[in-house]
């Protein structure tokens, strides 16, 4: 169905947010709206939890990402609950607070700078010319496996200093993670099967256990012989002089493997057929400047907005947006609402190439844990389509998109596309 451009997507104005299966069909934009209009700070019951607050309006979410010390990460960012035990065992930085957060994220923060990022332009732009061409062999493939995931998948391997033969293996692991509700990415389900075994596991998933062997083998190999990539920057000592436990560097290599792929391939495919959906933008694009690319990609991020929520609990009694909260209350924060909220959005439904200012939620907003990945993430996006779209006359949709099965991450996991090649 094409919405007129503008519109709120049609839809059912009371989806069940917290079903991973409310999204197989995309974002519930009906009901973020109604409850932007309604009730902002509403509470959701759970079949198998206490239940939340849903926080979607703009304001609130930065007011809640701000107030660390009110409402903590450090119970889980997540809606899922654990027990103490659980919540120790797969701790990241994500599940931290500052100072302990920010320790943690200075051991590789300078390899993600927006200077260090531009470095990489050259070479990122070498992968994804080899990408596309790679991909346009054929006139017809499927977007996500032959184009979103390659690039991201191979800049991760020259970030950690792993082996190109390595990436497939990696991404795959990483998708068993991020897509541990999806059984097209895992055999372990996790509302669907019994994962009580890996309850101690980041994302209750065999695939941590994985990534750990393959985790403690890279670590003894930099300490053999240390080298400047990010494996390497994990083993360093911290701030404070102390270095990593072999349990923090464990899990904060998962993190990194399931953030480093996932969410930029779904932003480039969400992307690509807002793009098919509005010709005149794409061939607006294609001759585009330096400016409008960047203006670009930062409206595919808010269109996209791939992560839609982080939780956070409140520490103390408090009240947000009117609403009053219970200290010990899960609060989750909507960046996919947040994102198209016409308070801080003129006209949010229309996919606006020229959108300025255009202060997205993509990343998070407003507090210590804005995405660590966001300059290399925006490059990988707009090098990628830019060698793509140089390449093609026309791209059209050759079969219905399918969604990620997940409430946490949205995304088209496939997305076949036919094209005819050439000089535009």
């Amino acid at each position: 169905m094409t919405v007129p451009e503008g519109s709120i997507p049609p839809g059912d104005e009371n989806a069940d947010l917290t079903s991973h299966d409310t999204y197989t069909t995309g974002v519930p934009h009906a009901t973020f709206a109604r409850l932007r209009r309604e009730e902002p700070v509403s509470w959701v019951d759970e079949t198998d939890g206490s239940g939340f607050w849903a926080v979607t309006r703009y304001r609130d979410i930065i007011e809640v990402s701000r107030n660390v010390e009110t409402f903590t990460s450090t119970r889980g960012i997540r809606l899922e609950e654990m027990s103490p035990e659980e919540t120790e065992a797969r701790r990241t930085m994500m599940e931290q607070d500052p100072p302990s957060h920010t320790r943690l994220r200075r051991l590789v923060s300078r390899g993600f700078t927006r200077r260090t990022v531009e470095a990489y332009e050259d070479q990122i732009r070498v992968l994804a010319a080899e990408v596309a061409e790679e991909a346009l062999a054929t006139p017809r493939f499927d977007f996500v496996t032959d184009v979103a995931t390659q690039l991201p998948m191979k800049m991760l391997g020259r970030l950690l200093g792993t082996p190109d033969a390595d990436g497939e293996f990696l991404v795959s692991q990483g998708d068993a993670l991020l897509g541990n509700t999806d059984p097209d990415f895992t055999d372990h389900v996790i509302d669907q099967t019994d994962t009580d075994e890996f309850r101690l596991i980041p994302f209750r998933s065999p695939a941590g256990l994985r990534l750990f062997d393959y985790a403690r083998d890279q670590a003894a190999r930099r300490r053999e012989n240390p080298t400047e990539d990010i494996i390497s920057q994990l083993l360093a000592e911290t701030t404070d002089g102390s270095v990593l436990t072999e349990h923090e560097f464990n899990n904060f290599f998962t993190l990194l493997v399931a953030a480093g792929n996932d969410t930029t391939r779904y932003t480039m495919t969400g992307g690509l057929k807002a793009l098919m959906e509005r010709p005149e933008l794409m061939d607006r694009l294609r001759t585009g400047d330096d400016e409008l690319w960047s203006t670009a990609v930062d409206e595919i991020l808010r269109w996209t907005s791939v992560t839609t929520h982080f939780r956070r609990t409140a520490t103390r009694g408090v009240e947000l947006g009117g609403t009053p909260i219970a200290a010990g209350d899960k609060v989750v924060m909507f960046f996919v609402s947040g994102d198209y909220d016409d308070d801080q959005f003129d006209d949010p439904y229309t996919f606006d190439l020229a959108r300025d200012p255009n202060d997205h939620m993509a990343f998070g907003r407003g507090g210590p844990h804005l995405c660590l990945g966001a300059w290399l993430a925006r490059m990988e996006i707009r090098v990628t389509l830019q060698e793509f779209l140089k390449r093609v006359t026309s791209v059209s949709q050759a079969g219905p998109e399918r969604y990620l099965r997940s409430n946490f991450i949205a995304g088209i996991k496939s997305l076949p596309i036919e094209v005819e090649t050439g000089t535009p």
